[in-house]
């Protein structure tokens, strides 16, 4: 079987993976089979630059393909925060909890119909001795008073989405994997996953 590697240790984040290429009987890897590579340090200051930094790392440490993401929330009214700095926006501990909580205490006194905010997905695809290519994709919605729903995580349980006027922690999985931003920067992979399986081991 074909391996293909997720520069990640997001167990959620990986499943996602899973769907497009187990598929396509491809196993995918984290960088938790990786023990020997350690954290790789989010120096960018955009999704491209860390998800490449991410990609780029792992693919010359072990002449791989390697998928790199980098992800986060955009807010509006934040002026684009947490964005790249999302995942530890409450600080380096990479709580869920303390960055949703910090999120609701910004955006204290902010109107309902100024909350807008949209997860937005940049995928970098490292191919030794080759160029990275890249795919992205976002997700609109807006941010909610309190948290709603257990599915999913991250910001999930404040990300309301208007389409299904519920959460994005209470769409079920097959939902998420439809319209997430992850699910459409991975839509534009599967445009070209024939040119991509071709150069996987």
């Amino acid at each position: 079987m074909k391996k293909l590697v997720v520069a990640t240790n997001n167990v959620g984040k990986a499943r996602e993976f899973e769907k497009l290429f187990g598929a396509h009987g491809i196993e995918i890897l984290t960088l938790s089979d990786f023990p020997e590579i350690g954290e790789i340090e989010e120096t960018g200051t955009t999704f491209a630059e860390n998800a490449a930094l991410k990609a780029e790392t792992v693919a010359e440490q072990i002449g791989q393909v390697v998928i790199g993401d980098d992800s986060g929330l955009i807010v509006d009214a934040l002026d684009g925060a947490p964005g790249v700095y999302s995942a530890r926006y409450a600080g380096n501990q990479h709580n869920d909890a303390d960055n949703n909580e910090k999120l609701l205490r910004e955006l204290t006194g902010v109107s309902n119909d100024a909350r807008q905010a949209k997860f937005h997905c940049t995928l970098a695809i490292a191919f030794p001795g080759e160029a990275t290519e890249f795919f992205t994709g976002e997700c609109a919605g807006q941010i909610l008073t309190a948290a709603q729903g257990e599915n999913g995580f991250g910001y999930d349980p404040l990300f309301y989405l208007p389409d299904f006027d519920k959460s994005m922690a209470e769409i079920s999985a097959e939902q998420k994997n439809k319209i997430s931003h992850r699910a459409k920067a991975l839509e534009k992979v599967a445009k070209n996953i024939d040119q991509l399986l071709e150069k996987i081991v």
